[in-house]
Formats: C-alpha cells, sequence, structure tokens
C-alpha cells in the first residue's frame, strides 16, 4: 500500500465535512480527496431510481481517478440507497453511514428518539429496519426537511441563516404525535451537525444530539490498520462535480485542509 493512497470521502454537497473533521482526528496524515456532488444536489429530494443510478457510477469514476485506498460514503441519503450497488461495483473497502439510532437508543432516558433527515432518508426501509432492531422499545418519530440542507449549505459559506427557519424545522419534529417527550435527537443527515448549535437554540427544550461520524471515524481506523500514512499531512482536495461557484466555500474548505479545489 502507498502510503500517498488517499481517503476519498463522498456527499451530495458540504454535509460529509462533518465526518471529515471526526476522520481528521483519528488519522490526521491521511491524503483526503472529498468529493461533493454538486452536480446532483440535492439528493433528498431526489428518487431511489436517481440515487441509485447516480452514486455507484460516479463512484466508478472516481475511484479510477483518485485510485483510493477506501472510499467513504458520508451522505445517509446515498448510503440508504445505493451501498450495496456500490460495494458489488467496486474492489475496495466501502464504509456508508446510517442514522445512529442504535446509540440515540442506548443513551435516551425517555425512550423517545427524534430522526431528522432528508426525506429521501427516512422514508426508507432501512430506517425501519434499524429502529426494529435497536430501539424496538422506543417511540421513534421521523422527520424530512429539505431546508435544513440548504441552511448547513448557507452556514459554510458565511450565511446563519434565519433562526424561524430553524424553529420551524424542530417544530416539524417535535409537533408530532408523542414529540413532547423526545429527549434525543439522531442527526441523520451529515449535513445537519454543521449547525447543531443553531437546532439546539432552536429546540424548545434541552435536548441531546447523536451522529455517526466517530463511529464511521472508528471504522475506517480499524479497516486500514497497519496500512502506511505520510510523516506530515498534505494538503487535501476538495472536488465538485459541477461548475458551481465555490469560492465562498474556500476558507471552510481550507479549515479542513483541503487546499486544492478541482472539478469533475
Amino acid at each position: 500500500m502507498d502510503s500517498d493512497r488517499p481517503l476519498l470521502v463522498f456527499d451530495s454537497g458540504v454535509g460529509g465535512l462533518s465526518v471529515l473533521a471526526a476522520i481528521r482526528r483519528a488519522l490526521p496524515t491521511a491524503p483526503i480527496v472529498y468529493v461533493a456532488d454538486s452536480g446532483g444536489f440535492p439528493y433528498g429530494t431526489k428518487s431511489e431510481a436517481e440515487i441509485a443510478a447516480r452514486v455507484p457510477a460516479l463512484l466508478g469514476r472516481l475511484v479510477e481517478r483518485y485510485r483510493p485506498r477506501l472510499v467513504v460514503i458520508a451522505c445517509n441519503t446515498a448510503s440508504t440507497i445505493a451501498l450495496a450497488a456500490v460495494r458489488a461495483a467496486l474492489d475496495l473497502p466501502i464504509v456508508g453511514t446510517v442514522p445512529a439510532i442504535r446509540p440515540a437508543a442506548l443513551v435516551s432516558k425517555t425512550r423517545a428518539i427524534g430522526v431528522l433527515g432528508t426525506d429521501a432518508t427516512v422514508r426508507q426501509p432501512y430506517v425501519d429496519r434499524l429502529a426494529a432492531e435497536f430501539a424496538a422499545d422506543c417511540v421513534v418519530i421521523r422527520h424530512g426537511s429539505a431546508r435544513l440542507v440548504d441552511l448547513a449549505e448557507a452556514s459554510l459559506r458565511g450565511d446563519p441563516g434565519d433562526p424561524a427557519d430553524y424553529a420551524a424545522v424542530m417544530a416539524g419534529l417535535f409537533g408530532q404525535p408523542g414529540g413532547d417527550a423526545i429527549d434525543t435527537v439522531v442527526l441523520a443527515c451529515t449535513h445537519f451537525p454543521l449547525v447543531a448549535a443553531q437546532l439546539a437554540a432552536a429546540s424548545p427544550r434541552p435536548i441531546g444530539f447523536v451522529d455517526g461520524a466517530e463511529g464511521i471515524a472508528r471504522r475506517v481506523g480499524v479497516l486500514t490498520q497497519g496500512q502506511p500514512w505520510p510523516a506530515a499531512p498534505a494538503a487535501g482536495v476538495a472536488l465538485f462535480t459541477s461548475d458551481a461557484d465555490v469560492g465562498a466555500l474556500a476558507p471552510a474548505l481550507a479549515n479542513r485542509g483541503l487546499l486544492r479545489i478541482e472539478r469533475l
């Protein structure tokens, strides 16, 4: 294994940067190629068929171009729909992202859990299975929000957003039957940890948030155990799949070690 072979971290947009931060803490010198599928963004409002067709084909091109040692699909929507197809198509380790229902069930005292994700994620049978397996004694309440994805993208561009928009998102979760008992919310979109502070401020009462970033980082560490890494971190690559203006993202990308911006 060449020490310069990167980890490829893939998302529909910039949400996967929340996962990248955890990977950086675990593997500080790992070469990184971060891919934002700006040409397909947003995934959460697309059909399952569109995502199932796009993600394996795109990742095939990216693996051929960058020869990563491992791929992280840092997107709940893409993972819940296309993870099996990607693993079948690519001959290298693939780490997916799934809603952190199990850790939420371990910490919830009221046995009422909220799942906040995209529309495409919260309706997946995969979420039903996670809830049945790991939170059978809990009330699991879901809410899908495309608006929150946009708010998170804007936040990284320097726009803090309107607090009323965050309050509306939280009302969509807590306003459902049984929502008044929720004490733990699963952030089932990698965009959402980027605005966790805004969500906490908009919550009607103190709650806990859970996401899967640290678990993903641990899994990457296990799968790459014993492999060589560079002695010092190199400039990471941020790749976008369209010609969209990403200038406002440059400071946020640089803060995460992504100093080179490329287009597919």
